[in-house]
This record gives structure tokens, sequence and C-alpha cells, in this order.
């Protein structure tokens, strides 16, 4: 079996992404995987920085598709859930339609479709979030949540605008905010809506804490991307949701 080419568009100030999500892939029993970068530019995570960041998408498309991916992951969460309900949906056909048209055989996923694809997997109806979004951006993430029939029960906003500082956000911030949650009745907790907000040391523990299914932005990203290459979606210490079966999955 030969290697699978990972492609990853990132904001420019992003670090986090690329250090997990090789990390957590490198767990796979059978296959191995390559990862290649295009930026966009950003630094300040608001809405004006955030759209002209989009707005770089298809210069990046282009350019990563060069590098002959097997699948392109989208990975900017937050940029495509303000842009309101079913936007990753509308930006995952747009980028297919331009790879056909550039003859690239690549797949599309999307950070906000894949945290939504997990969440389903996990048969999860109520969820609680932590973020490191200012409140405005983390209101918008749990409308998005809402409008793709999840019931947000709690939320944490960290309230961090600089991009490059969500990456150095400690664990221990972070699992502070997700024991000031309500986890009452709450079928899974999404203990980072953000790919640049490390979390990726605390799932497993989380989970173990709590007694629930754990997730980030992290691991749904890398459920979605073995389940559209129709690989097995078990990496060990994960949390539940990559701890399915040893079985090839079916996209």
């Amino acid at each position: 079996m030969g290697v699978h080419r990972i492609g990853l568009v990132v904001p420019s100030s992003n670090v986090t992404v690329e250090t997990e999500m090789p990390a957590l892939l490198s767990r796979h029993p059978v296959s191995t995987f390559s990862f290649h970068s295009t930026r966009m530019r950003m630094h300040t995570v608001s809405p004006e920085q955030l759209a002209a960041m989009n707005a770089q998408r298809e210069r990046c498309v282009m350019e990563i598709a060069d590098a002959s991916p097997d699948v392109i992951l989208y990975a900017c969460l937050v940029a495509l859930m303000v842009g309101g309900p079913g936007e990753h949906q509308r930006v995952e056909s747009a980028v297919a339609e331009q790879l056909a048209t550039g003859g690239s055989p690549a797949l599309i996923r999307s950070s906000a479709g894949a945290l939504v694809e997990a969440l389903h997997a996990l048969d999860a109806k109520r969820i609680a979030i932590v973020t490191p979004y200012l409140r405005p951006l983390a209101e918008r993430v749990v409308e998005y949540l809402e409008a793709e029939g999840f019931a947000v029960s709690d939320w944490r906003a960290l309230e961090v605008a600089d991009n490059a500082e969500v990456g150095c956000i400690p664990g221990d911030r972070v699992m502070e905010a997700a024991r000031s949650l309500d986890l009452t009745g709450v079928d899974a907790l999404v203990i980072s809506a953000c790919v640049q907000m490390p979390s990726l040391p605390l799932v497993d523990a989380a989970e173990q804490e709590f007694g629930i299914p754990v997730l980030s932005a992290a691991t749904a990203g890398a459920y979605s991307l073995l389940r559209s290459l129709r690989l097995s979606v078990s990496l060990p210490g994960a949390g539940s949701l990559l701890r399915a079966d040893s079985e090839t999955v079916p996209a």
C-alpha cells in the first residue's frame, strides 16, 4: 500500500493542525500518510480577517492541487461557520468543482463539516463545546451547530483574538473551561472547536474524567479524512470517536 497524500489548507498563523494531524494519523495501524500545506494570510480571528482569508481559497486550492493530494482538508472551522448554516457544504461543493475543472481527482473535506460528521457518528444530540474565540464568533459557532440539529447545552469562549496566541493556549486552561461546563445530559464534549487550539493530549484524559465521548476539531478532521479514504478509523489514544473498529469504514 502506498503513502496517502494529505493536503492541508490552513491560516498562515496556524501551527497546530500541522502538528496534531500528523501525530494522529501516524498512529494508524496499517496506513502511512504524508502532509502538504498551503496557507491563507490571517492573524486576527475576526469576521473581517476571516472573510479576507476565505477570499484566498481558490488560489490555495490550485496550489495544493499541484501536489496531487488524495484528499484536501480546508482546516479553519470558524472561517466557514461564520458564513451561516450549510456553509461547509457550499464551500466543499465549490472546491470540488474547482478541483474537477482543473483535472484533480482529490477529495475535499473541511474542519467545519468534519465536526458535524463526527458528532453524527457519535449519535450526539446534546453537546457542550469549548472555543478559543471572542464571544460574538463563539456564538456564531453555537448557532451553526444548532442549525445542524445539535442542542448546545453549554459552551465557553476563551476570548483569544490573536490566532498565534490561540496556538499557545495551555491545556490546563482548556480543561478548566471544560470543568466549568454543565455536562448534565450531554452526549459529547467538543473540547476544542478550533484546529489551532491544542487539545490532542486532553481528549482521552477528558473522556475518562467526564465519562462521555470527547472530541476536538483535530480528531474530527482525522475521522473525516480516514472515512474519505475508506480506511479504518481506529487510532489509539484519541477518544471514542477514533476507537471504532479495525475494519475499513465505508464512506
